[in-house]
């Protein structure tokens, strides 16, 4: 009998070096900040009314999910990845918004072409300083461009843009070390 009370002691000793020594359990990772859209699925063909085929394209509403708890703003930047290369810049820039509130989950359709909106988000030049606000896909006829829309959560607010250099390499050196989580919607188009 003694020799069962050791056994069980001894068990009890080495259960216990075993729980100290172990380490409480990874807490899983936070979900990934996902975007959506009621206008076109992701990779889909994007409809005429948000395109330069429309007389007044309207941009599509957007939305999302999963941002980090620490966001203090959003930045959008939409652009055509298969105008690359170009002489003039990395590709091309079809819309930006800057400082949209941290509490937002998404855009409504047709956001209007102000530079700021009454939420406090700023909406820079776009197309080398040719317009605020949304500019619709223009595609010639020819391959599927692709519209990639990418949506930034930041740990800042950014400081206003000045109109005297590209304001998308503003913007991207101001978010440098600031990005908390990403998402991008993918749109195909042409004429």
């Amino acid at each position: 009998m003694m020799s069962d009370i050791r056994i069980l002691a001894l068990g009890a000793l080495l259960l216990s070096i075993a729980a100290a020594g172990a380490q409480a359990p990874a807490t899983p990772p936070a979900p990934a900040m996902v975007m959506t859209s009621t206008a076109f699925e992701d990779g889909g063909v994007i409809p005429d009314k948000y395109t330069q085929n429309a007389p007044n394209p309207v941009s599509p509403a957007l939305s999302w999910e999963n941002a980090p708890a620490n966001t203090a703003s959003f930045t959008l930047i939409m652009h055509d990845v298969d105008t690359l290369p170009r002489p003039t810049g990395p590709d091309n820039l079809h819309w930006m918004l800057i400082n949209i509130p941290a509490t937002a989950k998404g855009l409504p359709e047709g956001v209007p072409a102000v530079a700021q909106l009454p939420d406090g988000t700023l909406n820079p030049l776009t197309q080398a300083g040719r317009k605020i606000g949304y500019l619709g896909m223009g595609a010639p006829k020819g391959p599927y461009h692709h519209y990639v829309f990418e949506l930034y959560a930041l740990d800042i607010k950014l400081p206003a843009p000045s109109t005297e250099v590209p304001v998308r390499d503003q913007i991207l050196k101001a978010m440098d070390g600031h990005v908390l989580a990403k998402a991008a919607y993918v749109g195909r188009f042409h004429r």
